[in-house]
């Protein structure tokens, strides 16, 4: 390529750098670091070396700066809500970030569709309407951790990096239940409630008690016995990778209120509340599973094998059930609520098993 006469002066012209000011070579952030791979790579734990690696426990960092960058004093304020530590940590926080980009799958090649084979009718309509309800829910999964990610001080940016991956992990779910209703089809039937009350969460605290440890949780429960519920293979791994995911959201919450806990006992009261209220909706709308409505009744055809078989169908789903408000509970007994055995909701306690030794 031939350069024109303009291009050749300007590259012969020595250039003048008088007004450059190079600020940026002499500010007083750390150096000298050297983070090197670990066993499972690079890691957030890697890097977290000296100052990088220093989480305060109140943030005066309400710009964009990075933690363990030099300040720039013109820089403006940004929405930043979230100041004290206790607020948004987890003790976990980055081993569950790391898992996460780790055990990404895509819903287009991860799930076996050539196996998806033709059902009856009413098992068909049946896993088309429980796949409608988790549209819904996962759709509202996603989108409420998504509001807290700007409030949150990039002093503790490591919080704002998982719950980036619960989006993209609850907009997979969305997705994958979407596809698996139309690809047969039948298509999406009856929309439902679809826990819009969680839309009202104004505190993160109370986001991690309503969504990750209650409705997450009662969620992943549901996807790990999804052999019961899978009419094929493709199904089975739907369930399965879906369930993978739900554990790190449910124990990002478990560890974050246990984190919260332990440092402000005093907000113990304040989190007690929060599980009365959603208790409260459990024991009463069709996201108990047991109180009726087309979730359960199509858990219940899925269960039992068809419509002629719900009886048994809705014997399992009581197990079902059982065994989501004892995982519950272990995961109380976990955070430091031990006591909210003796204050559970009744239409949930009737089903706990005794207390172990």
């Amino acid at each position: 390529m031939t350069l024109s006469q303009d291009t050749l002066q300007m590259l012969r012209t020595e250039t003048d750098y008088s007004g450059l000011d190079l600020g940026w070579l002499r500010v007083d952030s750390e150096r000298g670091i050297t983070a090197r791979p670990g066993r499972k790579g690079l890691t957030l734990e890697e890097i977290n070396l000296g100052s990088y690696g220093e989480v305060p426990d109140t943030s005066r960092n309400y710009t964009l700066k990075p933690r363990g960058a030099a300040r720039r004093l013109s820089k403006p304020r940004t929405g930043v809500t979230w100041d004290a530590k206790s607020e948004v940590w987890s003790a976990s926080i980055a081993m569950l970030y790391e898992e996460a980009i780790a055990r990404q799958w895509s819903s287009a090649t991860d799930i076996p569709w050539e196996q998806l084979t033709p059902l009856p009718d009413d098992l068909e309509r049946a896993m088309c309407q429980l796949c409608t309800f988790l549209t819904q829910v996962e759709f509202i999964a996603g989108d409420l951790p998504g509001r807290w990610i700007r409030s949150i001080s990039p002093d503790h940016y490591e919080v704002g990096l998982f719950l980036a991956t619960q989006v993209m992990d609850e907009a997979r779910h969305e997705d994958v239940f979407r596809k698996r209703a139309l690809a047969n089809g039948v298509g999406l039937l009856q929309a439902g409630f679809g826990a819009t009350s969680l839309l009202q969460i104004q505190d993160f605290s109370e986001m991690a008690a309503i969504l990750h440890v209650v409705a997450e949780g009662f969620v992943q429960s549901l996807f790990r016995m999804g052999e019961l519920i899978a009419q094929n293979e493709a199904e089975k791994r739907m369930f399965r990778l879906a369930a993978q995911d739900e554990s790190r959201h449910v124990a990002f919450g478990v560890t974050h209120l246990k984190y919260t806990l332990e440092t402000e006992p005093e907000r113990r009261e304040e989190f007690h509340h929060y599980l009365d209220r959603q208790e409260g909706l459990l024991g009463t709308t069709q996201a108990g599973l047991t109180s009726g409505g087309a979730s359960a009744e199509s858990l219940a055809i899925l269960l039992g094998g068809g419509k002629d078989k719900m009886d048994e169908g809705y014997k399992k789903l009581l197990a079902i059930r059982k065994r989501q408000i004892n995982e519950y509970m272990h995961r109380l007994e976990v955070i430091g609520l031990g006591d909210r055995r003796e204050r559970m909701h009744p239409e949930m306690r009737v089903f706990l098993d005794p207390p172990r030794n």
